[in-house]
């Protein structure tokens, strides 16, 4: 089943759970936001009198809204049956504490008709021979468990009407099940409570607890975790969320956006908003590392996979987070994760697991390592803090010395064709193309560039830190004019070989001299070059006659396939970037409002806009794209633009 469009996202430090824009479950993530994902479907639904079952989140008769609670991440949907003229308003938060998600269901009778009421809840989990999903009855609901998770589904206050353990798709159309066993071997089960009569303008209440747990505990241990649980006041976890998030916001508001006067300025806010209340979704709180979205494609049918972190993502999803305040998690990104994910020969892979672990990758991309020491370097720009530069500066060296060897393995393959390449060739930063490019030039670049500006920083503090080690001073001077020396090769490298001269432009690559967006990352943020260099502009004048849609949106490069080649969201924010550089403010404008216009149903920002519908495509939620946005409004709010 391909669930691609994750509408709205909620979770807590270990929860991610992911919505339709019709209240549906897509997935639920635990302990981590890249670690199993556990739902085939889970689905709610009503008999009403002697109707067969109609499912919250899909039926002929249903209309829908759906909206978040005033800056949080506690998600109404409200269901309204026009046939039984019965409204459901769904609320789905996830308590701060527990790892417990809560559904909990207004039903109001707006008929002149008593209805009688029975809910139905249908859960399907994900089992392979290798973790094979079994199901047993408890006190007001059911375990669905496997040898590593369990995930428990109950009422609190309610007693089960029926359950079907076995085969429930077999005739949960009819909204009637019924199993003898209490125990069985399906991953595929229904329970269902009685909610009685409710007559005209009265309504009632159900309140859904999903318990996710590692099954590290026995069973009699989850059932007394879930009596617990019970036991437990949501209205209060409710408004403990709700004061949760907006205290948040209240906190993490760094760039300080004044109140909006316009739409326009409203639509900023709330972008801004969100993408302030989405990072913490997409943070391991352990480790610092930083999923790129919520997963939208377990099955590989269009790519290949979202659900992990990239290095390359997270250095520009870290840098947004500066911005708001969330200093700590930014440092937690470099200070753990990137301390332990780095390589024994200095380098990063393309992609890991946010614990930390190597995930599956198909090749490397230089700029991967490139970008995490230019990072460092940034974050310190927002906190100052020596102590962060020093801890971390082995970690930087030691990936620097990877970089000098590798852009010398390519200097002398230019210098000498008949010479074997050390080093293998890196994928493009779009992990589309193998070659030499040159934003992955630009981004070592900026890597130099970061660690010369660390040794200034540091100075004879560094000195001090190896304990006045004199032979480690002329290292780092040594270190110093080799640097600056590569630095000027590799800016000669970039002009000699991919500046076209037949196009009047810098191209990605030596091969085949397309026109790419990420050219711009020689400008911003790796400044090799800057806004108004005549070669620059040229190339700027190139990428709008080959990129720029008739839409106003940019796509990623010429001939670009990938999911239909259509505009993305960084291409316009980097375009964005660039104008509000060159000091073009209309253009800058131009630019930026396409992202606005085409801004998700709760304001998440996607990887693509459909081209002809002007709406997300895509992923949904992506990290990248939000943390652009934020960069842009720092630079707006610098110039006094917002």
């Amino acid at each position: 089943m391909n669930r691609y469009l994750n509408e709205a996202i909620i979770g807590n430090k270990n929860i991610l759970m992911t919505l339709s824009s019709k209240g549906e479950a897509l997935r639920i993530l635990y302990p981590n936001r890249d670690s199993r994902q556990y739902l085939n479907f889970l689905h709610m639904g009503l008999k009403i009198n002697d109707s067969d079952i109609i499912y919250l989140h899909d039926d002929i008769n249903n209309v829908y809204k759906q909206y978040y609670e005033t800056d949080t991440n506690i998600l109404n949907t409200e269901i309204t049956n026009t046939y039984f003229e019965l409204k459901i308003l769904q609320t789905d938060f996830v308590m701060l504490k527990e790892d417990v998600i809560i559904r909990k269901y207004i039903l109001i009778n707006e008929n002149n008709i008593d209805l009688n009421l029975n809910f139905l809840i249908h859960s399907e989990l994900l089992s392979d021979q290798n973790n094979f999903v079994g199901s047993k009855i408890i006190d007001g609901g059911m375990i669905q468990y496997a040898h590593d998770f369990s995930l428990s589904i109950f009422a609190k206050n309610q007693k089960l009407l029926s359950h079907q353990l076995n085969n429930s798709k077999d005739n949960i159309k009819t909204a009637i099940i019924k199993d003898k066993d209490y125990i069985g071997m399906s991953k595929d089960s229904s329970i269902s409570y009685d909610l009685g009569t409710i007559k005209p303008n009265e309504k009632k209440e159900i309140e859904i607890c999903i318990l996710l747990n590692d099954n590290k505990k026995t069973i009699s241990e989850i059932e007394n975790e879930a009596e617990r649980i019970k036991k437990i006041d949501f209205q209060k976890q409710y408004i403990n969320a709700k004061s949760y998030w907006r205290k948040y916001v209240k906190e993490h508001n760094g760039l300080k956006l004044d109140e909006p006067k316009s739409e326009y300025e409203e639509k900023i806010l709330e972008i801004y908003i969100r993408s302030i209340l989405l990072f913490p979704l997409l943070i391991n709180q352990s480790t610092g590392g930083i999923i790129s979205a919520p997963e939208v494609d377990e099955n590989l049918s269009n790519c290949g996979r979202y659900g992990y972190c990239w290095p390359r993502d997270a250095v520009f999803i870290t840098r947004a987070l500066d911005i708001l305040n969330m200093q700590k998690e930014a440092e937690k990104f470099y200070s753990i994760f990137c301390k332990n994910t780095q390589s024994k020969n200095g380098m990063w892979e393309q992609r890991f697991y946010t614990d930390g672990r190597l995930a599956p990758c198909w090749g490397y991309q230089i700029d991967e390592t490139a970008s995490v020491v230019y990072g460092v370097y940034s974050h310190y720009l927002y906190t100052k803090n020596e102590k962060f530069l020093k801890d971390n500066l082995q970690m930087c060296e030691k990936a620097i010395e990877f970089l000098k060897r590798y852009i010398k393995d390519i200097f002398e393959k230019k210098e000498n064709p008949d010479y074997e390449n050390k080093y293998h060739i890196s994928y493009d930063l779009w992990e589309m193309c193998e070659g030499i490019h040159l934003y992955s030039l630009a981004s070592i670049y900026g890597a130099f560039d970061a660690i010369l500006n660390i040794y200034k920083v540091l100075g004879k503090n560094i000195s001090d830190f190896e304990g006045g080690n004199r032979l480690k001073n002329e290292k780092v001077y040594k270190s110093t004019k080799e640097l600056e020396n590569l630095q000027v090769q590799l800016k000669k490298y970039i002009n000699d070989n991919m500046y076209d001269e037949t196009k009047s432009s810098y191209v990605r690559n030596e091969q085949d001299k397309k026109m790419d967006i990420s050219i711009l990352g020689s400008v911003i943020p790796f400044k090799i070059f800057t806004a108004k260099e005549k070669k620059i502009v040229n190339t700027v004048e190139r990428i709008n006659l080959s990129l720029r849609t008739y839409t106003g949106g940019y796509q990623r490069f010429e001939k670009d396939h990938y999911m239909n080649g259509n505009p993305w969201i960084i291409s316009n924010l980097w375009m964005t970037l660039y104008y509000l550089e060159k000091g073009e403010k209309k253009k800058a404008k131009e630019t930026f409002d396409f992202v606005l216009k085409t801004v998700g149903k709760h304001y998440f920002l996607s990887e693509q806009i459909d081209n002809a519908t002007l709406k997300p495509n895509w992923v949904i939620g992506l990290g990248w794209s939000h943390a652009m946005f934020i960069l842009v409004l720092e630079k707006m709010k610098q110039i006094g633009q917002v």
